[in-house]
Protein backbone atom coordinates (compact mmCIF):
# COMPACT_ATOMS: atom_id res chain seq x y z
CA UNK A 1 0.00 0.00 0.00
CA UNK A 2 3.04 2.01 0.91
CA UNK A 3 4.41 1.95 -2.91
CA UNK A 4 0.77 3.47 -4.23
CA UNK A 5 1.21 6.54 -1.83
CA UNK A 6 4.30 7.14 -2.98
CA UNK A 7 3.97 6.96 -6.34
CA UNK A 8 0.74 9.10 -6.28
CA UNK A 9 3.00 11.67 -4.15
CA UNK A 10 5.56 11.82 -6.47
CA UNK A 11 3.37 12.18 -9.11
CA UNK A 12 1.58 14.94 -6.99
CA UNK A 13 4.51 16.74 -6.22
CA UNK A 14 6.04 16.28 -9.63
CA UNK A 15 3.18 18.26 -11.19
CA UNK A 16 3.25 21.01 -8.54
CA UNK A 17 7.05 21.40 -9.92
CA UNK A 18 5.84 21.59 -13.55
CA UNK A 19 3.56 24.29 -12.56
CA UNK A 20 5.70 26.14 -10.66
CA UNK A 21 8.23 25.92 -13.39
CA UNK A 22 5.69 27.24 -15.35
CA UNK A 23 4.48 30.56 -13.29
CA UNK A 24 8.71 31.18 -13.47
CA UNK A 25 8.83 31.36 -16.38
CA UNK A 26 5.39 32.74 -17.37
CA UNK A 27 5.04 35.16 -14.15
CA UNK A 28 3.98 38.78 -14.92
CA UNK A 29 5.60 40.46 -12.07
CA UNK A 30 8.71 39.84 -10.06
CA UNK A 31 7.03 38.74 -6.65
CA UNK A 32 4.87 36.12 -8.30
CA UNK A 33 8.40 35.13 -10.10
CA UNK A 34 9.89 34.93 -6.52
CA UNK A 35 6.95 33.20 -4.50
CA UNK A 36 7.04 30.35 -7.54
CA UNK A 37 11.12 29.91 -7.04
CA UNK A 38 9.91 29.69 -3.16
CA UNK A 39 7.26 27.07 -3.63
CA UNK A 40 9.15 25.20 -6.31
CA UNK A 41 11.98 24.60 -3.22
CA UNK A 42 9.24 23.37 -1.24
CA UNK A 43 8.14 21.17 -3.42
CA UNK A 44 11.74 19.79 -4.22
CA UNK A 45 12.07 19.48 -0.25
CA UNK A 46 8.79 17.30 -0.46
CA UNK A 47 10.07 15.44 -3.41
CA UNK A 48 13.68 14.09 -1.58
CA UNK A 49 12.12 13.86 1.72
CA UNK A 50 9.33 10.92 0.13
CA UNK A 51 12.27 9.68 -2.48
CA UNK A 52 14.17 9.66 1.54
CA UNK A 53 11.22 7.29 2.37
CA UNK A 54 10.92 5.33 -0.94
CA UNK A 55 14.63 4.40 -0.22
CA UNK A 56 14.72 3.70 3.46
CA UNK A 57 17.63 5.40 4.49
CA UNK A 58 18.43 9.35 6.05
CA UNK A 59 20.56 10.85 4.09
CA UNK A 60 17.67 12.13 1.60
CA UNK A 61 16.61 13.77 5.01
CA UNK A 62 19.65 15.93 5.69
CA UNK A 63 20.18 17.28 2.22
CA UNK A 64 16.28 17.97 2.13
CA UNK A 65 17.48 20.39 5.30
CA UNK A 66 20.25 21.71 4.08
CA UNK A 67 18.18 22.22 0.95
CA UNK A 68 15.73 24.20 2.98
CA UNK A 69 18.22 26.88 4.39
CA UNK A 70 19.50 27.34 1.32
CA UNK A 71 15.90 28.15 -0.25
CA UNK A 72 15.62 30.67 2.68
CA UNK A 73 18.50 32.45 2.38
CA UNK A 74 17.94 32.68 -1.76
CA UNK A 75 14.30 33.81 -0.95
CA UNK A 76 15.47 36.45 1.69
CA UNK A 77 18.19 37.77 -0.21
CA UNK A 78 16.82 38.12 -3.53
CA UNK A 79 13.28 39.87 -1.41
CA UNK A 80 15.72 42.21 -0.41
CA UNK A 81 17.72 42.54 -3.56
CA UNK A 82 13.93 43.82 -5.10
CA UNK A 83 13.45 46.14 -1.84
CA UNK A 84 16.85 47.80 -2.05
CA UNK A 85 18.69 47.46 -5.07
CA UNK A 86 21.30 45.67 -3.08
CA UNK A 87 22.09 42.49 -1.35
CA UNK A 88 25.27 43.36 0.62
CA UNK A 89 25.34 47.07 2.63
Amino acid sequence: MIAYALAFAYGCFGLAMLFCLYRVVRAPGMGDRVLALDTLTINVIALLTIFGIDRGTGIYFEASLLFAMLGFISTVAYAKFVLRGDIIE
